[in-house]
């Protein structure tokens, strides 16, 4: 959120980098399941497939807490960072204990696309911001269309609606 003067300027977030993040662990959960699969047996597939779920949905509901957070004023988004991420940690532990050690999920699978698909949306994370045109301050206006150009040899600017002149 930006003031300038009296009036009040929303800037609105971002969150295109959900839909590149989801590609992304799409597109490798394609190649990484059948993968796991061959090697280490079916629960390790289902391991991978449900891992990158979680991933996928926890990146996506970090990303629109903290923008629902920064609508309503930027001091609330560290906070609302740090508490989303404190309850994602709860939950995934929650659903890593309650899953049986010998049971449909290959757990230490499970954990280890936790691990990596929040070290590739990270990735993804870093690469959208890098390449991103990201203000820390208002930019400036653009010049105005009505406005004459100058010359390009220096001197005074053009009179407006006349002919231009010498010296």
């Amino acid at each position: 959120m930006t003031v300038t003067g009296t009036e009040q300027q929303q800037v609105p977030w971002d969150l295109s980098f959900l839909r590149v993040g989801t590609a992304v662990t799409a597109a490798l959960t394609a190649v990484a399941a059948p993968v796991a699969g061959l090697l280490a047996g079916s629960d390790a597939a289902v391991a991978v497939l449900l891992g990158a779920a979680v991933v996928t949905f926890f990146f996506a509901l970090s990303g629109l807490v903290i923008a629902w957070a920064g609508w309503h004023g930027d001091a609330f988004t560290l906070p609302a960072a740090l508490g989303s991420f404190f309850v994602k940690i709860l939950v995934l532990a929650a659903v890593l204990q309650s899953l049986p050690a010998d049971g449909w999920v290959d757990r230490r699978a499970l954990a280890w696309t936790v691990v990596v698909g929040a070290l590739v949306w990270s990735v993804v994370q870093q690469r959208w911001v890098w390449t991103r045109r990201l203000y820390y301050v208002q930019p400036p206006a653009p010049p105005r269309a009505d406005r004459p150009d100058r010359p390009s040899t220096g001197g005074s600017p053009l009179p407006p609606g006349g002919p231009a002149t010498r010296g």
